[in-house]
């Protein structure tokens, strides 16, 4: 019992990291597509105006992968959410901790496909973001990476304030937030092998109960001689 009830306490507060990183991802990659007027900057590209001295978007990444990015952090994080509530309400409440194998295996297919989605949303934001950092220090003159473009002059209305920091803030909560779920997932799988371990039982056809004593045994082997 203390075991399952270490093993909850660590699920439960891994859920909670990625609720906290879910929201973090969701809220930062907002932000950007609000300031630049709901587009995606997202493998976008950009051009130089000389004449303004600004930079302008000149190229956006489609609204779709901005949407994928925020929808899927809001929804792992309204899964942990939910988790963590449902956990909490059987540990207090019903004071149970054991589950249900069938519940296990729920719960890894669940940690399968959050995991995908989370993957695809990290490379997303990874390859995202260093494509749009290319085209700014190739494209801007006196600029050699993108905190440096977040000082400059951009095209009204777009707001460039830092535009670089919270794309990053994104991607570094969205790993956060798959590394997370690898450990929750294992954690699981092994509630499940622990369980399949405990309801195993040993084979009792050829060589009968492992228990038995002395006393249950003697007349199978320490019979009494026939008489002659």
């Amino acid at each position: 019992m203390a075991l399952a009830g270490l093993l909850l306490l660590l699920e439960l507060c891994l859920y909670a990291g990625c609720f906290v990183c879910g929201i973090v991802t969701a809220a930062t990659t907002t932000i950007v597509q609000g300031r630049f007027g709901g587009r995606c900057l997202l493998y976008g590209l950009v051009s130089y105006n000389s004449t303004g001295g600004a930079i302008e978007l000149a190229t956006a990444g489609a609204s779709s992968l901005c949407y994928f990015v925020s929808s899927t952090s809001v929804l792992v994080a309204v899964a942990c959410f939910s988790l963590s509530l449902y956990w909490l309400y059987t540990f207090c409440i019903e004071e149970q901790i054991a589950r249900e194998p069938v519940w296990l295996n729920v719960m890894l297919g669940l940690s399968g496909v959050f995991l995908f989605f989370l993957l695809i949303t990290g490379c997303m934001l990874k390859i995202g973001r260093d494509t749009l950092c290319k085209s700014i220090v190739s494209a801007v003159p006196n600029v050699t990476s993108c905190e440096e473009a977040e000082s400059r002059l951009w095209v009204s209305p777009l707001n460039g304030q830092q535009f670089y920091s919270n794309l990053y803030k994104a991607e570094v909560a969205a790993w956060i937030n798959f590394f997370f779920w690898v450990v929750a997932a294992l954690l699981v799988f092994f509630q499940k092998r622990r369980a399949a371990g405990r309801h195993a039982r040993p084979s009792e056809a050829l060589f009968g109960d492992a228990g038995a004593t002395a006393e249950e045994t003697e007349p199978f082997f320490n019979r009494p001689a026939r008489p002659q």
